[in-house]
Formats: structure tokens, C-alpha cells, sequence
């Protein structure tokens, strides 16, 4: 809105200059008469003149900011008149200073101040924050100035301002000393205020349309052709010698010497009460005009033009085509959009004539319906417009009442900062009364602090030999407490030493009875019977349910059950075999304890640095070497993600629990046989009160209408309860089965003719021929088929072979890196174990063996180390050659037997009737007599 007003002012103001060029170039000279005296006169006896460039804050939209504008200040009207340059000959507007305001913020811009009239505030800025107090101080004098002045009678002007010329000049004499008295005169920046400003060059701006005034283009061109006429008028005037004068400028002396004087009065428009003139005073103006644009600055003395250097007139010349240049910008572009609006003209003149030259009113009414269109997508952009404005328009009714919230908000902070500026009044009094107390009062409070100050001091002397005293203890005590943790620490491992050397001592203990009750026999009763006491107390242990991570243990003493719930001793029914179990808890807790310090605990802390899961060359290693128990249900969650991201979907589970509930399963009934058959050595699967068993009954059967070409096959109910026991979730319990028997395993590994699983057995047997050669050849003399022990291995991943502790880590290694890792643990126990096996010579003994000798493994770094280390090369391009060589051999052996099964029983076909004939059957001949 200021904006506007502005504009508004400016169109009025500007018209008002052009009806009055002459009167207002009369103000600094008055006549011929006063100017040549003005030219006698010493330079510094003519009164300074108020003018000079500053920036103004103005314009709307994108070339809103600063402007730099040539402000003038008129005596007689109290009237601050700018205009683009010095140079222009119409102003673009004007300031009334006879009822302003100045305002100077001490949290804006170096040089900014405000005037503010009762219709608008303008926003000005000068170069230095001199320049600006020295701007103030004029325009407050100023305004003073014409606030106090007399108004000049109708009659005898001259008499009554000779008469009171003294009384005035006293008057303002002793008000400028009032004023000097309350603030101190600014001294005039010569070079930045006043005529010889106008010479100066001007700050350059980002682009020459920026300083234009787009309200006023009219104005702007009236003063850029007068500027160009009155330079090239000066450069013509410029080749005559300096004492001649242009015989414009003669006649304008006479006009002017022969013009009357202004009979207007201050702050009274002279247009109102002006007479007519006739043609000859209009032809006057007209030249004094002329003059005044040749002079290239309407308000300068005859004699400052004439007195200038040759230097001034370069930079005044140098100073006149950086404008030129700039109007010349500002010039073509408003050619341009003449232009365009002449195109939008020349358009319109071609639509009408194409109109009018139709020969067919067909014609006519396609180019009118062409209009119409135009008319209609105008329409809908006006409409577009208009609901764009109501938008803008809602918008700034926002902005207004955030403004609105914003003000009152001020005022309850000026209302906050009042009342600290009363209480630090009423401080700054009560300071003031407490320094003009007493001089004895002051000196006891003196001496008091004083005495304070000293008893503090001391008090702080005190406290730093506490202090020192206090570092000094802790140090030691810490040293003491490390001391004590180091030793605490090699006691554990020495009690954790001993608890595995007593485990190993028992474990041999219990060998050495065996093989004692072994070599005695039956022949000798008492010692026999001695031998069975010291086995049955050495069976009689404490079963404890500690944890295994705990060390504390009691020696020779072994949890009952582990982590997942699994029998730690199993309860065989044959005395050896419990024996045997015994003898390999003992040896398992033994290298428990001894590996817990060297290997466990640096892997878990591993493990909790490890952040993020991501495949790598590290996390490969840490899951070969085994996952904590801690971390194991986070890590299978994200390997199981991985490998069914893509059959996983939201929601399946449950859709297929409710299909199996609407529908039975053919497979329900053998899923049913199976779930009390599954880990008969596991709490959570025998104890009549747990959920286990219900949860995987709805996982297989999930599976079941999952994959309909499967359905159920043994082998699937112990896959699925390893997940259970480990993720405790049914959810990922299932999606952990369909990663193995989908996405790890190859197809038709679980299928009815388990096709696969045969061609892996013929596989591993070339393995272990390559790499257990000697091995395989001591087997191979007592023809011994190692598929009856090893292809139950490879369909459950060894879930009824291995101990928990070892078959969770094959396990770790096995959802991530897949089948491959079966193959290596399947090479590695018969690596484990070959020395053994080479000392049995008897088939039926190595069938024995083989049958629980996976039960006898307890060191599961050394059995790690032998798969992942002394099994290699193992390349899966070489397994896959092996898959691929034996899968055509087993199908088409397959194809083969299907053909003589075809064959028999066509032959069993034909025979059928005469061997019914010829041979009763066993029922016909037990109903004879």
C-alpha cells in the first residue's frame, strides 16, 4: 500500500513540476540581478544548497529495493523534490516535510533512516552514517525553519523583510544555538552532499532497468530526451571560446532581466494564483528551459559551470554516457515491448483483414469460431487468474493476522523490556543511594568483605589439600582395584583350567572302568560287582540347570539340559551307552571352559561391534565360526530375509493357517504321527505343558499348502523345530523352511522319489573318494555303503547327528552359504573320525560305530577347522559338474528299472490265470477237510 501511495504521489507531483518548470527553477536563482551579485560575492558567502543522491527503498514484486535518486530540498514549499539523476529536468516526485517525521533505528543498515508522513513512510539511505546525521539535522532545521517563519505581507515585500531581516536572522541565530546546544552540529561531507555531489559518479547498479521508474516511463522518457538535446546543445556550446555565450543564452539574460519577480508565497502553490501567460512568456520559459538542459543540471550557478577544470568536465562527460548507456538499456527495452505490443496490434489488423477478405461465410465462421475459442481459453485463464488472486488474496488475509499476532507480541515484549527498563531504574537508584551512604558505613562493609574474602580463602586453601588428598586415595585405590581384577581374572581362568582338567580326569576315570568291566568279563563276581558301584556313583551327577556361558561351576558337574532345551547326558537304556554320554558331556564341558576366554568371549565382541548386517568376507567368517547366543535370532532373521525377500509377503502366513482350519490336509494325518517323534531328547518337545508341539504342527501344516507338490515329507518336522527352538516365532519358523526346502536345497530334494538327495549321496562318495582316499579304501574292502548313515545326514542337515552347540554352528554357516557347507562337515566327520574308523576291521563293528559316532564329536573349532581348512579346494563348480554327470546316470537308471517293472508286470499279467489254476492259494488249502 505504501507502494501505491507512492505512486500515486509521484503521477501528482510530477505533473505539478512540468505545469512550473520556471518557477522552481527560480529558487536557487532568483534573478539576473541576485545571481550576478551571486557571482561577485566570494564562493563560501553563498548559502550551502540541501541536495545530493541517496538510496530509496521502493518499487513492487522482483525489482523491489534500493534505488538511488537526486534529492533536492525547496525552501518555499518545505518540500523534499528526487528525480533519477541530477541531470533530469522533471522531478518523479516529492517528500512534504511541513508535517514529517525522522526516524533513525539503530537495528537497521548502516545509513538508513525514515520519513514518515502522515499518508506514507519513506525509507532512505545514505553512504556513511555521517552523511545520514548531517541529512537529518538539515531536513529537522529545515522543517523548523518553515514552521517559524513569518508569512510575508500582501503589500511591500522587500520593506517588510528588510525591516524584519535583523529580528529573524536573531531568532534563528538563537534557535541554531539551542539546537547546537542539544546536539552537536554534523560537519558537511563536502564531497557526498551539496551541489559538487551531482558530479560525483553514481553507484552502479545491478541493471540499468532497476533504477528506472516503471510508474513514471513517461516521465523517465521526457527527461531522457531533454538530457540527450541538452548534451548535445552543451557539446555544440562546448567548441565556442569560453568568454562567448550562445545567443539562446543572451536572450534568455533578457527574458529573465525583463521577467518579473515571483509573487508567490512560501508553502502556496504559485499555479493557482499564476496569470496566462502570453506567447512571449511562454517562449521564455520554453528558453529558459533550453538552458537549464544545456547546463545539464537545472540547479547550478552560471558561475560554478564556468569555473570548473578540465578534469570536472571530463568526469562530468565520463559521468553523462555511463547514463546515457544506462537510459539507452532502459530505452531498448521499452522498444521491445513496443514492439510486442505493436505484433499484438499487427495480429489483430491481420485477423480482421483475413476476416474481411473471406470470400465464404464458411470462412468467416470458422476464423469467428477460431476467436471464440481464443475468447474461451482466455476466459479460463482470467478464471485461473481470478482463483489464483482469491488464493493470494486468502493468503494475505493469513499474513495479515500473523502480522496482527506478530504486533501484539511486540507490544507484550516493549511492555517486558518497560518494566526491566523500571527495575533497572529503580537498581540503578537504589545503587546509588547504597554509594552515598556513609564514609564509616562503607569502611565496615570493607572491612567485613575484606575479612570474608580471607576466611574464604582459606576455606579454598583447605579445600585444594582435601582435594589432593582425595586424588592421591583414589589413584591408589585404583591401582589396588586393577590389581585385584587381574588376579580375580587369572583365578577364573586357572578355576576354569581345573574344572576342564577334572572333567577330563572323570571322563578317563569313567573310560578306564569300562574298559576294566570290559577286560574282566563276567568270570569274577566280586570285582565285577565292585566295578558296577564306581560306575553307578560316577552316574549319580548333579543335574543343575546353570547356565553355559557361566564358568562357576562346580567341578565335574554338567547342566542337564542346554540352551535349547536339549539333554546334555541322554538317558540310553544300555548302562554302556549312558556311560558313553557321560564320558562325552564331561569332554565337551571341558573344552567349553578352556575355549571360553581364548575364543568365545573376543567372538561375541566381534559380534557386538558388527552394527548392520551386510553380506561380506567378514561376516562369512564370523558365521563359520559361530554365532553367540545372544545374536543368533537377529542374524537368522536377516539371513532368512535374504533368501525369500522375494516369496515373502505380508500376510501369508495367516491366509494359509486359515485355509488349512476351511480345509483338512491330506498330509495332516503324517504330520500328526511325526510331532511325537520329533526330539524325544528335548524339554520343550516332551514336556506335555509346552506349546512347541502345536506351533509346529501349524507351521508343517502351513508348509503343506505352501508348497502343494511337496506336502509334508519326513525330515520337514525336524528342519522346522531347529527354527522354533531358535526363532521362537512361528512366522519365521515357517519362512525358515521354505528358505531350505525352496530357495537352499536343490529341486526334488523332499520330493516322493527324492531324486536329489540320491544324486548329493553319489556325489559325496566321489568327494570322499578325493579327498579320504584311504579311508574310502578300508571301507571299501569290508563293503561297507555309507548312504544307510549319510543320507539322513543331508536331509535334515544333520539335526539327529551332531550335539546342539555344534550343529547350531553348521547351521549359522549353512543359511548362508548353502548346501556347500553340508558337503564340508559331512568330509570333515569322517576326517574327525578316521583313525578310529581305520582300526575297526569288522563290517558289522563299523556299522556299530558309525551309527553313534557323530555323538562322539566334542571339539567343534578343530571340526570347523578341518571343513573350512583342510578340505579345501572345494570349488561349487565342481560340485555342480558332479550333480549334473550323476543325475543323468541316476535318471536314466531310473527309466530303466521303471521299464522292467513295466516288463514283469505284463508278464505277471499273462501268468496270472494258469498259476491261479495250476497252485491253490494258502486260504483254499486250509478250508479243506
Amino acid at each position: 500500500m505504501e507502494d501505491a501511495q507512492e505512486n500515486t504521489a509521484e503521477s501528482g507531483s510530477s505533473v505539478q513540476w512540468s505545469e512550473e518548470p520556471a518557477g522552481l527553477a527560480k529558487v536557487p536563482e532568483v534573478s539576473l540581478s541576485e545571481e550576478s551579485e551571486g557571482c561577485t560575492r566570494p564562493l563560501e558567502a553563498a548559502p550551502p544548497k540541501l541536495c545530493g543522491y541517496l538510496s530509496k527503498f521502493g518499487g513492487k514484486g522482483p525489482i523491489r529495493g534500493w534505488k538511488s535518486r537526486w534529492f533536492f530540498f525547496d525552501e518555499r514549499k518545505c518540500h523534499l523534490y528526487y528525480s533519477r539523476t541530477a541531470q533530469d529536468a522533471n522531478p518523479l516526485d516529492s517528500i512534504d516535510l511541513s508535517s514529517a517525521v525522522f526516524d533513525c533505528k539503530a537495528d537497521a543498515e548502516e545509513g538508513t533512516f525514515e520519513i514518515k508522513t502522515p499518508n506514507r513512510i519513506i525509507t532512505l539511505k545514505a553512504a556513511t552514517k555521517q552523511v545520514m546525521l548531517y541529512w537529518l539535522q538539515q531536513l529537522q532545521m529545515k522543517r523548523w525553519e518553515f514552521h517559524n517563519s513569518l508569512p510575508a505581507p500582501p503589500a511591500a515585500p522587500d520593506a517588510a523583510l528588510a525591516g524584519n531581516g535583523p529580528a529573524l536572522r536573531l531568532e534563528l541565530e538563537q534557535e541554531e544555538e539551542d539546537q547546537e546546544a542539544l546536539l552537536c552540529p554534523v560537519k558537511t561531507p563536502t564531497e557526498l552532499v551539496g551541489v559538487g555531489a551531482a558530479w560525483q559518479p553514481v553507484h552502479a547498479k545491478p541493471s540499468a532497468l532497476q533504477n528506472i521508474s516503471l510508474k513514471h516511463l513517461g516521465t523517465e522518457i521526457q527527461n531522457t530526451m531533454c538530457s540527450i538535446r541538452g548534451n548535445k546543445q552543451t557539446q555544440g556550446a562546448g567548441h565556442r571560446p569560453p568568454g562567448e555565450d550562445s545567443p539562446l543564452s543572451e536572450e534568455t539574460q533578457r527574458e529573465e532581466q525583463l521577467s518579473p519577480p515571483d509573487p508567490g508565497t512560501p508553502g502556496k502553490d504559485p499555479a493557482n494564483s499564476q496569470k496566462p501567460t502570453p506567447k512571449s512568456s511562454l517562449t521564455a520559459s520554453l528558453i529558459q528551459k533550453a538552458k537549464s538542459q544545456s547546463n545539464t543540471f537545472p540547479l547550478f550557478s552560471e558561475g560554478l559551470m564556468r569555473n570548473r577544470t578540465a578534469q570536472e568536465k571530463v568526469l562530468a562527460l565520463e559521468q553523462q554516457v555511463l547514463m546515457l548507456t544506462k537510459e539507452l538499456k532502459a530505452q531498448k527495452e521499452l522498444v521491445k515491448i513496443l514492439h510486442k505490443a505493436l505484433e499484438a496490434a499487427q495480429q489483430e489488423k491481420r485477423v480482421s483483414s483475413a476476416y474481411l477478405a473471406a470470400a465464404q461465410d464458411k470462412d468467416r465462421l470458422e476464423l469467428v469460431r477460431h476467436k471464440v475459442r481464443q475468447i474461451a481459453e482466455l476466459g479460463r485463464r482470467v478464471e485461473a487468474l481470478e482463483r489464483e488472486r482469491e488464493s493470494l488474496v486468502q493468503t494475505a488475509s493469513l499474513r495479515e493476522q500473523e502480522i496482527q499476532e506478530l504486533q501484539q507480541h511486540v507490544q507484550l515484549l516493549l511492555d517486558k523490556n518497560q518494566a526491566k527498563q523500571e527495575v533497572i531504574c529503580k537498581l540503578s537508584e537504589k545503587v546509588t543511594q547504597d554509594f552515598m551512604k556513609a564514609p564509616e558505613e562503607a569502611d565496615r562493609d570493607f572491612l567485613s568483605q575484606q575479612e570474608k574474602m580471607e576466611h574464604l580463602k582459606d576455606d579454598m586453601e583447605a579445600y585444594r589439600t582435601q582435594n589432593r588428598f582425595l586424588n592421591s586415595e583414589i589413584h591408589q585405590v585404583t591401582k589396588i582395584w586393577r590389581k585385584v581384577a587381574e588376579k580375580e581374572k587369572a583365578l577364573l581362568m586357572k578355576c576354569a583350567y581345573l574344572q576342564a582338567q577334572n572333567c577330563r580326569v572323570e571322563s578317563k576315570y569313567l573310560a578306564g572302568l569300562r574298559r576294566l568291566q570290559e577286560a574282566l568279563g563276567v568270570e569274577a563276581g566280586e570285582c565285577s560287582e565292585l566295578l558296577r558301584q564306581l560306575i553307578q556313583e560316577a552316574l549319580q551327577w548333579e543335574a543343575s540347570e546353570a547356565s553355559a556361558d557361566s564358568i562357576v561351576l562346580s567341578p565335574g558337574t554338567v547342566s542337564e539340559y542346554d540352551e535349547y532345551g536339549f539333554l546334555t547326558v541322554p538317558s540310553y537304556e544300555v548302562e554302556d551307552l549312558r556311560l558313553l554320554a557321560k564320558i562325552q558331556a564331561l569332554e565337551v564341558h571341558s573344552h567349553r571352559l578352556l575355549a571360553h576366554e581364548a575364543v568365545e568371549r573376543p567372538l561375541r565382541e566381534r559380534w557386538a561391534t558388527l552394527g548392520e548386517l551386510a553380506p561380506s568376507a567378514e561376516l562369512k567368517q564370523l558365521l563359520r565360526a559361530g554365532v553367540p547366543l545372544e545374536h543368533r535370532p537377529r542374524v537368522w532373521r536377516w539371513l532368512i530375509r535374504l533368501r525369500v525377500q522375494r516369496l515373502q509377503a505380508p500376510g501369508c502366513y495367516q491366509a494359509l493357517l486359515s485355509q488349512g482350519q476351511a480345509c483338512k490336509h491330506p498330509a495332516a494325518r503324517q504330520i500328526e504321527l511325526d510331532l511325537n517323534r520329533t526330539f524325544p531328547n528335548n524339554k520343550h518337545f516332551t514336556c506335555p505343558t509346552s506349546s512347541f508341539p502345536d506351533k509346529l504342527r501349524r507351521v508343517l501344516l502351513a508348509f503343506s499348502w505352501q508348497n502343494p507338490t511337496i506336502g509334508y515329507c519326513q525330515g520337514l518336522n525336524r528342519l522346522a523345530a531347529i527354527a522354533l527352538l531358535v526363532l521362537d516365532e512361528e512366522e519365521s519358523a515357517f519362512w525358515c523352511l521354505v528358505a531350505i526346502v525352496e530357495t537352499i536345497m536343490p529341486a526334488d530334494y523332499y520330493s516322493k522319489t527324492l531324486l536329489a538327495s540320491q544324486v548329493d549321496q553319489r556325489v559325496l562318495q566321489d568327494l570322499l573318494l578325493e579327498k579320504l582316499p584311504r579311508l574310502m579304501a578300508h571301507l571299501g574292502q569290508r563293503r561297507v555303503d555309507l548312504s544307510f548313515i549319510t543320507f539322513n545326514w543331508f536331509l535334515v542337515v544333520f539335526a539327529d547327528s551332531l550335539i546342539s552347540n555344534i550343529l547350531l554352528q553348521v547351521w549359522d554357516a549353512f543359511l548362508y552359504e548353502g548346501i556347500k557347507v553340508v558337503f564340508r562337515y559331512a568330509l570333515a566327520i569322517f576326517k574327525y573320525n578316521e583313525e578310529a574308523l581305520l582300526r575297526l576291521q569288522d563290517s558289522l563293528e563299523i556299522y556299530q560305530y558309525l551309527h553313534f559316532f557323530t555323538k562322539t564329536i566334542c571339539d567343534s573349532r578343530k571340526l570347523m577347522h578341518i571343513a573350512f581348512n583342510d578340505m579345501n579346494p572345494f570349488p561349487m563348480k565342481q560340485l555342480r559338474q558332479l550333480r549334473a554327470a550323476h543325475r543323468e546316470r541316476l535318471e536314466a537308471e531310473l527309466n530303466e528299472l521303471e521299464q522292467l517293472k513295466a516288463e514283469y508286470l505284463e508278464t505277471r499279467a499273462a501268468q496270472g490265470p494258469s498259476v491261479s489254476e495250476g497252485c491253490p492259494s494258502e486260504d483254499e488249502g486250509e478250508a479243506e477237510p
